[in-house]
């Protein structure tokens, strides 16, 4: 186990080196033009551009330029010149507001996943499986940001149930912190529950026919342990690595449509807003950290993947 995880991790450095230099490319080299013009931004002045041409090292070779630019983004000393702002400083503000959005809505639809999908699968053919499969499709096929308005003005605005937007510090106040974000938790994990239900009933459904399931309940075990110690463990194995590609995904800018219907001012919005404004070093930055935090989480989802399935460890 511990040759795997020393092996992933190496693979891990090495994955995110080859992205920071894809990255730097995508954006320094490959568009032609000048970096530097691109950076200051469409209104900038000449004696700007010749700034920053020269503090990003642009006058130089590539790997000075890729060396400048990763120290900028990793120091916290990379610069919007649209407002000014320290990009990682907006950064970190965001951060919070994300991680709270992802966590709140990734326990959601993995409680909700799981419990849904193993539902469905105990009662497969019944109609309870079949109007939970409608309803997982009807999840699938919603636009996060269209549930979430439908959400904010239903329950928020008419209603007055829940807040209709904005973001309350937890320690300010951990009751409207938490009565913020349901609806933003809700919105964001609907399609999720109903990927997962899907994916979770079809792999017990296969798992079941298995000769060790067969074998356990020869032994005399019970239903319930059959389908925990062996089925349901099994099962999950598609549904953790899964899960952590999302969870990754939604940290790393996935969240940026419910961000910005509910005004929560997180990380994905700050990217959304940049790309309007055509402000490149937050997209730089926000772009790194999203690709980052997959890989990372991809590991650690690997390692657990592993540790379920000793037979990971030696592939």
């Amino acid at each position: 186990m511990g040759r795997f995880v020393v092996h992933r991790l190496f693979s891990m450095v090495l994955v995110l080196f080859a992205i920071s230099v894809l990255t730097f490319l995508i954006f320094n080299v490959i568009p032609n033009g000048d970096p530097a013009g691109r950076i200051a931004g469409r209104t900038a002045t000449e004696s700007t551009v010749k700034q920053i041409r020269h503090d990003f090292g642009f006058d130089r070779s590539l790997p000075v330029q890729y060396g400048v630019m990763m120290k900028k983004v990793f120091t916290g000393d990379l610069i919007s010149y649209y407002n000014q702002l320290n990009v990682g400083e907006e950064i970190r503000k965001g951060l919070p507001r994300t991680f709270a959005l992802a966590i709140g809505a990734a326990l959601l639809w993995m409680a909700f996943g799981v419990a849904l999908g193993l539902y469905s699968a105990m009662r497969a053919g019944a109609f309870s499986d079949r109007f939970l499969t409608v309803l997982a499709l009807i999840g699938i096929s919603m636009p996060v940001f269209w549930i979430g308005a439908l959400m904010s003005y239903y329950l928020g605005f008419k209603a007055g149930i829940f807040p209709n937007g904005g973001y309350v510090e937890f320690a300010d106040d951990p009751v409207q912190w938490f009565w913020h974000l349901v609806l933003p938790w809700t919105a964001l994990a609907i399609l999720f529950i109903g990927i997962y239900s899907r994916v979770l009933r079809g792999n017990i459904l296969d798992t079941l026919n298995e000769d060790y399931v067969r074998t356990a309940r020869a032994k005399g075990l019970s239903e319930r342990q059959v389908m925990i110690r062996h089925v349901l463990r099994n099962s999950m194995i598609p549904i953790v690595s899964l899960w952590g590609l999302d969870f990754g995904a939604v940290v790393g800018g996935g969240a940026i449509l419910t961000e910005t219907v509910f005004n929560l001012q997180g990380v994905g919005q700050y990217a959304a807003e940049s790309i309007g404004k055509l402000d490149v070093p937050p997209v730089l930055a926000v772009t790194l950290l999203g690709a980052f935090f997959i890989v990372l989480l991809n590991t650690i989802v690997d390692i657990i993947y592993a540790f379920l399935d000793p037979l990971i460890r030696l592939t």
